[in-house]
């Protein structure tokens, strides 16, 4: 038997869990069902499994989050593989192949998305075992999710035959109500998991002959990648050039060797806020609720939040709550949510790409007030984390601290300020800040000028390669 890698693809930046999920900060970095986030908890329920370090595929801006994430849950990843722009799953799989063949003979790639809910366990270990006698004769095997009711939100795969291994007849688009219907009701069709195994080298040998202009890319992509760490950035103009298909469309779908393993496993893809309904613990009445929540006659409501929710007489409804956004809707609705991200989009707004916190690599920010010509945010630096060695054209700042001590280089001198210290750094002047201790620096940060805007930062240096 062939080891297994398991390929953990991270590269989704979707908003179909807005107000909490955004561009720049997705839902597999959320911790939606227990205390894991939906990336770490895509390792833990394969780590058992895995033969070999796992291959993440990330999007270069997440690189970070992912791996702190998976530092944090004491996954050592073989790679972190940073796509440049995206282009679907075919081209993300095809360079985790070849990384993988670059470092092993040959071995079984267990593909997952990193957002994705399997509550049963046990059985999700079965079916990769009996997937894994089917791939390591050369199949290409997918999941296919028992479906338990008519969800149109899905793809369908059509098996033939019996058994834990049943070759594939189709791959079906989403159906409508009345279709779904006669899909469950046959038996034959399951729901289109997105997850696969198979040999790295055979999923290379089929993408080589049916779509050889995603290999011919992935391969210059990686050969001429920068190496820094575990992360492996792809070549961007390499990697540009590959079509943007899925795995489903680019193989899948036209391969004679394609498999599917029937899974009942408590599975979701939690598109939606009605499917983390679903997948979440509920009381007595069906309600579904994460914070501080009050409810008073409520039946069936989702409402997740920080601040104090008091939901009175409602059934079927979502409430979720951030620092600059509330969502109120019926849960047969939410799939509408997409329209309102849009039209945040076509009015230039923020609240689609990112929180009022951001995450960075060396700790976080928080946007807690603004106004014309001024800004004031609460910044959190990591112990030992350092900002870049930077300038501004448009805007000076006023540095408070809070609590630990800043490190401040302001052009040529470099100062020490604790508690309740305080500095000014005049526009135009280079500076850099620094947590030297071994407790996070809190400090508050005024910006004043004419221009606040985040691209006004010129780095001269940078830890973190953003220069």
């Amino acid at each position: 038997m062939l080891p297994i890698i398991p390929v953990i693809l991270s590269g989704g930046s979707g908003t179909r869990l807005w107000p909490l999920s955004r561009e720049a900060y997705p839902k597999q970095f959320l911790p939606l069902v227990g205390d894991d986030t939906m990336l770490q908890a895509t390792w833990k329920r394969v780590a058992s499994l895995a033969d070999k370090a796992p291959i993440v595929v990330a999007n270069q801006e997440h690189r970070f989050m992912a791996a702190e994430q998976l530092r944090e849950c004491k996954a050592i990843p073989d790679a972190i593989i940073l796509e440049p722009v995206g282009r679907n799953t075919a081209p993300a799989i095809a360079v985790a192949a070849l990384h993988a063949l670059s470092q092993h003979e040959d071995a079984l790639l267990l593909v997952l998305p990193s957002d994705h809910v399997v509550r049963d366990e046990h059985s999700f270990h079965s079916a990769v075992k009996v997937a894994a006698q089917a791939a390591n004769q050369g199949k290409l095997v997918t999941f296919g999710i028992v479906p338990d009711a008519p969800e149109t939100g899905y793809g369908y795969i059509k098996a033939t035959g019996s058994g834990e291994v049943r070759s594939v007849e189709r791959f079906v688009e989403k159906p409508n109500l009345e279709t779904a219907t006669q899909y469950l009701a046959s038996g034959e069709y399951f729901w289109n998991s997105g997850m696969f195994l198979f040999k790295a080298s055979r999923y290379l040998e089929e993408l080589r002959q049916l779509q050889p202009a995603i290999v011919t890319a992935s391969e210059a992509a990686l050969e001429r990648a920068a190496r820094d760490q575990d992360f492996v950035r792809l070549d961007a103009e390499s990697f540009g050039q590959s079509p943007s298909d899925s795995i489903d469309y680019a193989v899948m779908e036209k391969t004679q060797d394609a498999a599917v393993v029937p899974l009942d496993a408590g599975w979701s893809d939690v598109g939606s806020w009605s499917a983390l309904w679903a997948v979440s613990d509920k009381d007595e009445n069906g309600n579904a609720h994460h914070g501080d929540v009050i409810e008073v006659d409520c039946h069936d409501t989702y409402a997740y939040g920080t601040r104090l929710i008091a939901l009175i007489g409602l059934r079927d409804v979502v409430v979720v709550e951030t620092d600059d956004a509330v969502l109120v809707g019926h849960r047969d609705r939410v799939q509408d949510v997409k329209e309102v991200v849009n039209r945040i989009k076509r009015e230039g707004r923020s609240e689609a790409a990112a929180h009022r916190k951001v995450y960075r690599p060396w700790g976080a920010y928080d946007s807690i007030d603004n106004g014309d010509r001024f800004q004031v945010k609460r910044i959190t630096v990591k112990p030992g984390a350092s900002l870049s060695l930077q300038m501004h054209h448009h805007r000076a700042e006023h540095w408070i601290v809070v609590s630990g001590t800043a490190e401040v280089t302001r052009g040529e001198e470099v100062i020490l300020l604790t508690e309740n210290q305080s500095t000014y750094i005049p526009l135009g002047v280079t500076h850099r800040l620094r947590n030297p201790g071994k407790l996070p620096l809190e400090l508050i940060e005024v910006q004043s000028g004419g221009y606040l805007g985040e691209d006004d930062i010129v780095r001269f240096e940078d830890t973190y390669g953003r220069t």
